[in-house]
């Protein structure tokens, strides 16, 4: 489906790939936030934004008709660096929980802001369904 690209002597990167082979349909999420697809946030928690941002993800790509699996690229922005890194094992474990075991090609930024004041992280992600 896809291969991941890992550089011989390069240390192994923990929850993303260094970088992605992917042939097929390609899916392109645009940046999703932390609320309900109802527009209303239910929470102003990191990791709670975290988690509803994932799902928000999820249900573009399978109206796409993708899964998890099929992300290959993503990116995270967060208002606050050090909120993230504190909380990092808890993201990993929403991520798992709703992404799966699946690490793609990732990079993760700390923005001053975001278009929702509220919005304590966005995510844009590429998917790439095999033919």
């Amino acid at each position: 489906m896809h291969q991941i690209l890992q550089p011989e002597g390069w240390s192994k990167p923990v929850g993303y790939a260094n970088g992605v082979i992917a042939h097929g349909r390609q899916i392109y999420v645009g940046g999703q936030i932390g609320w309900t697809p109802h527009q209303v946030f239910e929470s102003d928690d990191l990791v709670d934004q975290v988690r509803q941002t994932l799902r928000n993800i999820v249900s573009v790509l399978r109206e796409g008709g993708a899964e998890p699996q099929h992300i290959v690229s993503m990116t995270w922005y967060f208002t606050d660096k050090q909120d993230y890194l504190a909380r990092l094992r808890e993201i990993g474990a929403v991520y798992r929980d709703e992404i799966g075991r699946h690490y793609p090609a990732m990079a993760a930024v700390q923005v001053v802001a975001l278009m929702e004041d509220r919005a304590k992280v966005e995510i844009q992600a590429t998917a790439v369904v095999p033919e």
